[in-house]
């Protein structure tokens, strides 16, 4: 089972699958593309190329729990998403992913371009590690 996580963005989308049995991060990349259209094109190839069986995508809330200002862009993308690809995302809280994401860059001396066009791919193996440790067995 490869589970595909989203960090969906405005310019760059990140994108993080796991290995074939679920448990880890196994590949990353970034999509480069400004419309909703075109991100879940990409993303269809990726989940043939890959053979994804689950979506995970990252979902803005604000620090209290509440729905942040672009939650209706993001469930928009998701229902684009169920309908191309025949697989409804999960939603999965992102806070303070791209936050931690750069933490980690910065910890690991990745600066300028080069962090710009990884932070969206740490940031879906954060949100996609999250969901992988919700889904463990207790």
């Amino acid at each position: 089972m490869r589970i595909m996580a989203i960090d969906y963005g405005d310019a760059r989308t990140g994108i993080a699958i796991s290995d074939a049995l679920g448990m880890l991060t196994g590949f990353t990349t970034v999509i480069h593309a400004y419309t909703p259209e075109k991100v879940c094109a990409a993303i269809q190839e990726l989940i043939r190329q890959h053979q994804v069986t689950q979506l995970v995508m990252g979902f803005p809330r604000n620090m209290d729990g509440t729905e942040g200002l672009r939650a209706a862009l993001y469930r928009d993308f998701a229902a684009l998403l169920a309908r191309e690809t025949g697989l409804m995302p999960v939603l999965w809280d992102e806070r303070r992913t791209t936050v931690d994401a750069h933490r980690i860059l910065s910890q690991n001396n990745v600066r300028g371009k080069k962090r710009k066009d990884t932070v969206d791919a740490v940031a879906a193996s954060l949100i996609l590690e999250g969901y992988l440790a919700f889904r463990k067995p207790s």
